[in-house]
């Protein structure tokens, strides 16, 4: 457990080198308005936070750095979100009340803005459902109890999904169902099915089907979770004009992992819902492993609808990060209620 001295000295040199990119000593700290200790002091702190793993000191200097550690400390008991100027905030506000009908343009837009104001590499993901709509179903019966869907969306994609039939569903039922889904569904996103599936279908199922009920969860189970993501990347250079990243060969392993829609995925693939703070080596690929990534998830009726992400050096601006992911996630998510519900 830290002292409040030693809290007040790690904020501190987490700030300073955030803002300088230099390590940080005893002098400059001393000289701030808000500290009363001596250098003295201050160095004796400095020593035991190294000894306890917060700190760490690069080469001969007589200054410190943060360690993974202490940047994992700072971000979850000492950072104050915030930082972002009233003139950032109008402009993410003017840009959430264009008119815009195109799900592409939201996030293009957003990665853009993010990068912008970061100075960062922004990262959006979306899932395949807010632009993939469904160009024609087939339901192929392998035997009394299985079944192969077929699905193909406008955007040529085929899919083949194994099916589990209910005990006592008649095939001439079956074809009904196939026949009402190709004639209500055509042409809608996948983010609509379901609603649609219960508002439109299942009344008129129930006239001409027996046992509709589990006709609607064999249709559920065919064409739920539609969910290959879409990656919008936006300011992949902006890594290279942080000093962390001069070095050609760090550089090009991070540039070769921006690259590949694969590879961005996975960084995203076990992000939990809310804002997640990774750092350093607790990125789980090691070209990114002297970077953080912080990201967002935007949701719809408590389901996670993508995640925006912003990748930097460990040294981030991590209050201001965390601010804009919330402002961005927060209206991405009233824009797509106002699209889809």
């Amino acid at each position: 457990m830290l002292s409040e001295r030693q809290k007040m000295i790690l904020t501190a040199i987490v700030d300073d080198y955030i803002r300088s990119a230099e390590p940080v000593g005893s002098r400059s700290i001393s000289k701030r308005a808000d500290v009363s200790f001596s250098p003295a002091t201050i160095r004796n702190e400095m020593a035991d936070l190294e000894e306890l793993g917060y700190l760490e000191q690069p080469h001969t200097s007589a200054g410190r750095v943060p360690s993974n550690k202490g940047y994992r400390y700072y971000v979850d008991h000492l950072v104050t979100p915030g930082g972002v100027q009233e003139e950032d905030v109008r402009r993410i506000r003017s840009f959430f009340a264009e008119k815009m009908t195109h799900w592409e343009d939201v996030i293009g837009h957003a990665s853009t803005i993010l990068s912008q104001l970061t100075n960062y590499t922004s990262i959006v993901l979306g899932p395949e459902m807010f632009t993939t709509s469904l160009k024609h179903f087939q339901l192929v019966q392998l035997n009394e109890h299985s079944a192969v869907a077929i699905i193909v969306t406008n955007t040529g994609h085929v899919e083949h999904r194994p099916v589990t039939i209910p005990e006592g569903i008649e095939i001439h039922d079956l074809e009904k169902m196939v026949r009402m889904l190709n004639d209500k569904l055509i042409g809608v996103p996948f983010i609509r099915v379901k609603s649609v599936l219960h508002s439109e279908i299942a009344s008129e199922l129930a006239r001409y089907v027996d046992r509709c009920e589990e006709i609607l969860n064999v249709l559920e189970q065919s064409l739920a979770d539609q969910k290959d993501p879409r990656v919008y990347l936006s300011g992949a250079a902006n890594m290279l004009s942080q000093p962390e990243f001069k070095d050609v060969d760090k550089a090009k392993n991070i540039l070769d992992v921006l690259e590949e829609t694969t590879k961005l995925s996975q960084l995203f693939s076990s992000a939990p819902g809310g804002i997640q703070v990774k750092i350093g080596t607790e990125n789980t690929m090691e070209a990114i492993n002297q970077c953080s990534l912080i990201t967002a998830t935007y949701t719809l009726d408590g389901q996670s609808l993508g995640t925006i992400g912003i990748l930097g050096p460990t040294r981030m601006e991590y209050g201001k990060v965390i601010s804009l992911l919330d402002y961005l996630s927060q209206d991405i998510a009233v824009l797509m209620s106002r699209w889809y519900k």
